[in-house]
């Protein structure tokens, strides 16, 4: 088949639309948050703040952290699972039977490499390894990064809240066995798994005419693997 050369904005129109609207919500998040910082600032009889000062707060960053962490979570997992797991008629699934990683033939590795094969699909060896893994690779990392980050901005918001009451800090380690980081991370992460899921689900039996995320329309409950 012809590849079709399309433009840039038409040829990355999905990443491109997603980039806007999250920072499209991370503006509003911004400025829905600062006034609600504000409000409480007002009511505990301290002084406002900026929306500058706000979103280089330890507050805002705890808040953005811990559901881009929860995010990455989801992928990560999702990537690994569907390996060994299937759901039967679901297009998020592989046909039960096809669990596993699968011939070299059929991943077109090495000698069953195609012309338009990414090179270190060819070459063999740790680079092939690598590069067979790299989407769950480069998942679990981003979640590491952001659980870290979220961790460590979520201690300086939670010790900041301590010396307003005048109550003593806690150190890092203390902070990762308080009730306040594993509330915001487990209920960032429920939303997540409930989310993934449902659709793995939800595709067995529902259709979107024309998404690849869905089955075609005439497609029988029990396809499994099939897109639109």
């Amino acid at each position: 088949m012809k590849e079709v050369n399309y433009g840039f904005l038409r040829g990355n129109a999905l990443s491109l639309a997603f980039g806007a609207c999250f920072l499209a919500t991370l503006a509003g998040q911004a400025f829905a948050g600062v006034a609600d910082f504000n409000a409480q600032q007002v009511t505990d009889g301290l002084e406002r703040v900026s929306l500058l000062d706000y979103v280089t707060s330890s507050s805002f960053a705890a808040d953005v952290m811990e559901n881009c962490q929860s995010e990455y979570l989801q992928f990560f997992l999702y990537v690994f699972a569907t390996v060994w797991l299937v759901q039967k008629g679901s297009s998020e699934s592989k046909e039960p039977g096809a669990e596993g990683v699968e011939s070299e033939k059929e991943q077109r590795i090495g000698r069953h490499a195609t012309e338009d094969s990414p090179r270190w699909a060819r070459v063999g060896g740790w680079r092939t390894a690598v590069f067979s893994r790299s989407l769950g690779l480069v998942m679990g990392a981003f979640f590491l990064l952001t659980w870290a980050a979220s961790a460590v901005s979520g201690w300086a918001s939670y010790n900041g809240d301590q010396l307003a009451q005048r109550q003593d800090p806690v150190a890092f380690v203390g902070y990762l066995g308080e009730a306040d980081f594993w509330n915001r991370s487990l209920q960032n992460w429920q939303s997540e798994m409930l989310a993934v899921g449902s659709m793995a689900v939800f595709s067995v039996y529902l259709r979107q005419r024309g998404s690849p995320e869905s089955k075609l329309v005439g497609a029988g409950h029990a396809d499994t693997g099939e897109t639109g």
